[in-house]
């Protein structure tokens, strides 16, 4: 993480902090406005893009502290990362953002740097296969799961705050209160310690 960090520019910091701190993906990242922010309250709000479910976070204090040296607008619809929200919103996905991620991994020396270019004579989009690299910015989604479970955390909890849809049963019958969440957020190590955005 510190690795990532230290090849990251502000604006990427803030994402890669949102993500280890959230486990959320990076195009609800990237979607995000001040609007989501419940800063009384210290919770993140959003609507997953995938499942279209509500999501209430607790911020790790980290997180918290991140944010609170963020530079904030008069309105609340403001995006939270300028160049991604724009870039995002471009595309209508956030495949262009996990490219600039992949870039940032492979300055980093953590995977091999590729082109971004669809090869002649190749598809582009979903329907074609693409290399898969162990590691991407939805790699953080997964660091966030195993530590909270590394931790203590119950399945339970873990899986209310990623969001993840499996297990729907399990969701419909298991009610997460919010001492439990905030005591779980709480238990994720302090990463990027000193560095403060611009």
């Amino acid at each position: 993480m510190k690795t990532i960090l230290s090849h990251s520019d502000d604006e990427w910091r803030s994402l890669v902090l949102f993500g280890f701190y959230t486990g959320q993906r990076l195009g609800d990242l990237a979607a995000l406005t001040w609007q989501n922010l419940d800063l009384n309250q210290k919770e993140l709000r959003l609507v997953s893009r995938k499942t279209g479910r509500q999501i209430v976070i607790p911020l790790a204090a980290p997180l918290l502290q991140h944010i609170e040296q963020l530079p904030a607008g008069d309105d609340p619809k403001q995006p939270l990362h300028p160049r991604a929200f724009e870039l995002a919103a471009r595309h209508g996905r956030a495949g262009a953002l996990s490219n600039q991620f992949g870039d940032i991994l492979a300055a980093a020396g953590m995977i091999e740097a590729r082109s971004h270019q669809a090869e002649e004579g190749k598809g582009k989009g979903r329907a074609t296969r693409r290399a898969v690299s162990e590691i991407s910015f939805h790699s953080l989604r997964h660091t966030n799961v195993s530590l909270l479970k590394n931790a203590g955390v119950s399945d339970a909890v873990a899986q209310d705050l990623v969001g993840h849809e499996s297990a729907e049963v399990s969701r419909l019958y298991t009610h997460i209160d919010d001492k439990a969440k905030r005591a779980a957020v709480n238990k994720l190590p302090v990463i990027g310690e000193g560095r403060k955005a611009a």
